[in-house]
């Protein structure tokens, strides 16, 4: 990847570089080429091997707690106007009831209790389709500047959501909040480039909990702030700005929550882009994504982190707490509020093995070994879904209210895959020139994937229970056969994203 040395007496004195006498041998035979061999090193191996001195460097506890308020900007925007997207539509599009859906579907995710599945909204296929531009803007111009640019972007473009007065508008607002895509390419790779092998791991798993956590105050700010003049008309009553732009307060909170975390992020957040990288990455072409693709071992992790990704799509249409699930049940005679208190227990369950859980067991057995522990619940967990199923259709509901919440609580440890696959992800890239681009890489894969997966499985799983195929378990059969495919493909994950601690390689 690196061109060779002018001359062999050169490339013999790089190769005799070690730990301990790399610099004071090479200083003897020409001091003038220190700097660039140490520049060289260090952009050729930006993850340093397990175990060395800076593996003991304490998290900047600062620093990721910035990148993680960050970070709840984009989730908070997104799922902010759920709860009042489809009557904002009625009101301002002047529409057909039948075509309200379909505009909503456009300006963002549509989950149909039917089972029709699950539309892409604009929001993210133009992510999609800019997210690698944002990543190697990030390579090349610092995370910082990409990161607050972005973070400015959504705030504005969310704010502005509020006051559309036309369905154009709204998807005008909508595809420009989505442009400013940068901000997670960035975040990702700030945390990389602020943790260690040691403390990656609880870094990411912060990360993890923040996501969540914006997917939970979303839907919760936009709708306790929506048409304020009629939830609290001792309040806002009367106030003319409220009656003619009902939407705006909501709208406007969330922008100030996307502006506050730029300016915090602009005066407080360190660039993590090393500056010998990124003198030399000025200077230099950069590698192109073709070439990244090719580089040892990245295919590999790209193709395990879209596997994942996929089951974890299957997971939401066929789950214990999938819509097409939930529907059933409640068919059974389960009230909202319990199936409210199932889909609760999810969400603790996940939040406690990100937490507490994943950390001390990635140190102990390393990135793939919580991987490969991940894949072998994941059948037996989709498995005890479709065993779910069976035991209601027998309506044994006191068997299965002891079943289902303890089968969700453990299994929900598979939420330790996503993460972990990400610190492969960051192990695996050949340089932080290219982690921004490596990113942005696997967040279109997915972002792909999402375009088609959950309304496949939902479809389905609607399918199965429509023809009843295999007694309607078709769904199941199907997710238990792709659960079972990850652990021969983890076979080939590639030494480097191992996750392996120094201690823990010496006791073996």
């Amino acid at each position: 990847m690196v061109s060779s040395s002018p001359s062999t007496e050169d490339s013999q004195s790089a190769t005799d570089v070690d730990e301990t006498t790399a610099l004071l041998t090479v200083s003897k035979a020409d001091p003038r080429t220190l700097p660039d061999e140490a520049a060289l090193l260090r952009e050729t191996q930006p993850n340093k091997p397990y175990g060395e001195d800076d593996d003991d460097k304490p998290l900047p506890t600062k620093q990721i707690f910035l990148l993680c308020y960050a970070r709840l900007v984009e989730p908070i925007a997104f799922f902010s106007i759920f709860p009042f997207i489809n009557k904002m539509i009625w009101e301002t599009g002047g529409l057909d009831e039948a075509d309200v859906g379909f505009y909503s579907g456009l300006i963002r995710i549509r989950r149909l209790i039917r089972g029709d599945g699950v539309q892409e909204s604009l929001f993210s296929l133009t992510q999609m389709l800019l997210m690698i531009s944002w990543g190697h803007a990030a390579d090349r111009l610092g995370r910082k500047p990409v990161l607050v640019f972005s973070l400015s972007g959504i705030a504005v473009a969310t704010a502005l959501f509020g006051f559309s007065k036309t369905i154009w508008q709204m998807i005008l607002f909508r595809c420009l909040a989505g442009v400013f895509a940068g901000s997670v390419v960035c975040i990702r790779s700030m945390i990389t480039e602020n943790s260690t092998p040691r403390t990656q791991a609880r870094a990411f798993s912060f990360f993890a909990f923040t996501s969540n956590l914006g997917i939970f105050l979303g839907p919760l700010l936009g709708g306790a702030l929506a048409s304020p003049a009629e939830q609290y008309p001792h309040i806002f009553g009367g106030i003319y700005f409220f009656e003619e732009f009902p939407y705006a307060l909501s709208t406007i909170f969330v922008g100030v929550i996307g502006a506050s975390a730029a300016i915090v992020c602009w005066l407080f957040l360190n660039e993590t882009l090393d500056p010998e990288s990124f003198n030399r990455s000025s200077s230099s072409p950069p590698m192109s994504t073709q070439e990244l693709i090719n580089s040892p071992g990245v295919s590999m992790v790209l193709i395990l982190y879209g596997h994942i990704m996929l089951l974890a799509f299957a997971y939401t249409a066929g789950s214990f707490t999938s819509p097409t699930y939930t529907t059933f049940i409640r068919g059974y005679g389960f009230s909202p509020l319990q199936i409210s208190l199932f889909m609760a227990l999810a969400g603790l369950s996940q939040a406690v093995w990100l937490l507490i859980a994943f950390p001390p067991l990635q140190r102990r057995f390393g990135t793939g070994g919580v991987l490969r522990g991940c894949a072998v619940v994941w059948p037996i967990l989709f498995f005890m879904a479709a065993f779910g199923n069976f035991i209601l259709r027998q309506e044994w509901r006191l068997t299965f209210w002891i079943v289902a919440p303890t089968t969700l609580a453990l299994g929900s440890g598979i939420a330790m895959a996503f993460t972990a696959i990400q610190l492969a992800l960051n192990d695996i890239s050949p340089s932080p020139t290219t982690l921004g681009t490596l990113n942005a890489l696997a967040l279109t894969l997915v972002s792909g994937i999402r375009a088609v997966a959950p309304a496949a499985f939902a479809s389905l799983f609607a399918f199965g229970a429509r023809t009843q195929i295999l007694d309607g378990y078709l769904v199941w059969l199907v997710q238990v056969f792709l659960a079972l495919a990850l652990f021969p493909l983890l076979r080939w994950l590639p030494e480097k994203a191992e996750g392996r601690l120094k201690h823990n390689r010496s006791s073996e």
